[in-house]
């Protein structure tokens, strides 16, 4: 086992270390894996409360199970590896609009999954909310009443339409994850240079690269955000 600094992803688990000031943000993320399914379900999803892993089980395709299944594995792995914290599945708590957090534990984290990737943020510093949106053609009109005049003319006038409209809405996302309080009007906040303003509470925005095909955005509390990248193999 060892850890290295590359610029590019290699395979089941990775690790993410942004640099937030003195606060560490990190990620790990997976793709997934129908050879290593049956070992997933056999030796990891026993280690699970009873509730968890019939809710498990009640996924009718294999990836649906296993994406549920490896956010949690990689929560608390990462908790584990970078704060020495045992938490189990039963420590998590649900505020009134279903944001899990941990009852009397400073440990904020987000869970993300789309098409072959899912993936967990952590950090014992800043609340945090991530998404990762699989790319894909679709019929971006659709979406014009959700957004505002700025955002819309953004899209439309990129020479990349699909990965601007994914990039617009990942952070959108990524925000109303970090923000917490239920259903929020997309058009009630707008993003000015990776930044944002709900109430009075003010939302930074960080482009996470893992894969061409996605689009992935953390929003944190901290302003100034660095990153790179460790891959544990």
């Amino acid at each position: 086992m060892f850890f290295c600094i590359v610029p590019i992803y290699f395979s089941f688990l990775f690790i993410n270390n942004l640099i937030l000031n003195t606060t560490l943000v990190y990620i790990y993320y997976s793709y997934l894996s129908e050879e290593n399914h049956e070992n997933l379900m056999q030796n990891e999803l026993p280690k699970f409360p009873f509730d968890f892993v019939k809710k498990i089980k009640k996924n009718k395709r294999w990836k649906d199970a296993q994406l549920s299944l490896l956010g949690r594995i990689l929560l608390f792995r990462g908790i584990r590896e970078q704060y020495n914290i045992d938490l189990e599945e039963k420590d998590i708590r649900y505020n009134v609009y279903n944001k899990p957090f941990f009852k009397d534990n400073p440990v904020y984290f987000s869970i993300s999954h789309s098409g072959e990737i899912v993936l967990c943020a952590i950090s014992d510093n800043t609340p945090i909310g991530i998404d990762i949106e699989k790319m894909y053609e679709i019929k971006i009109d659709t979406f014009r009443p959700y957004m505002l005049d700025s955002e819309w003319n953004r899209i439309i006038l990129s020479s990349d339409k699909h990965g601007a409209f994914f990039d617009y809405w990942t952070q959108k996302e990524a925000v109303i994850k970090n923000f917490g309080s239920g259903e929020i009007d997309l058009k009630s906040f707008k993003i000015v240079d990776s930044s944002t303003m709900i109430g009075n509470e003010k939302f930074y925005l960080k482009e996470i690269k893992i894969d061409p095909k996605y689009k992935c955005n953390i929003s944190h509390k901290n302003r100034f955000l660095d990153f790179y990248r460790f891959c544990r193999i």
